[in-house]
């Protein structure tokens, strides 16, 4: 088994859309004035699947720079909190656990978190390949501030998460390009790509 690896100049295109992510999150959350200071509950509980070999192979790169007794207490919550979801999901209830990650209320590698973690929060918009457009109110205080100023019939401010999707799916693309037969489709929570290691080829 080889472990699949990101090249650098796609490392570095990969934090771009990050940048740019928190760029917008930012902006937005600004116009709306919220902030997550205070907040009495933690989104890092939300169940977010992943699609990206890219993420997966980024999310360790962190994982790695961390002590070996930190990344070991990581991986054993990991595994429980993958357990967890397996219950929680043969009852047909949708997991609410703590992400491995979190210590504290805090991301150990909240430098190195995953796309959906950076957008959770404030309203967003997206369209898919099939031309639906969705929309994200965000969390439950972000949609207080947002009711009052629908009220007030003014405008609502959202991130539109569909351009950085692509350019995040050109990554994908650009990795997986020689690899489809090695590299099934993944559908993944942050707890189970700790769980199962980095990626790797057979």
């Amino acid at each position: 088994m080889r472990e699949l690896t990101l090249p650098e100049k796609l490392t570095e295109r990969l934090k771009k859309i990050y940048q740019a992510m928190e760029e917008e999150y930012d902006e937005v959350a600004r116009r709306l004035e919220f902030s997550c200071k205070g907040c009495p509950d933690n989104c890092c509980d939300s169940y977010f699947l992943h699609y990206t070999y890219v993420e997966w192979i980024y999310l360790w790169q962190g994982m790695r720079q961390l002590p070996l007794q930190k990344q070991q207490e990581i991986l054993d919550r990991a595994h429980r909190v993958v357990r967890q979801y397996a219950d929680e999901l043969a009852q047909e209830r949708r997991p609410v656990m703590m992400c491995p990650l979190n210590e504290e209320g805090l991301c150990v590698l909240y430098p190195f978190r995953l796309l959906v973690c950076r957008t959770h929060g404030v309203p967003a918009t997206m369209t898919r390949p099939d031309g639906r457009r969705l929309t994200f109110p965000g969390c439950f205080r972000c949609q207080k501030i947002t009711s009052e100023r629908e009220s007030e019939a003014g405008t609502i401010p959202m991130v539109e998460r569909t351009p950085l999707l692509r350019q995040l799916a050109l990554l994908e693309n650009e990795l997986v390009l020689d690899l489809r037969d090695r590299c099934p489709k993944i559908r993944m929570t942050i707890a189970e790509m700790l769980a199962k290691g980095p990626p790797t080829l057979p």
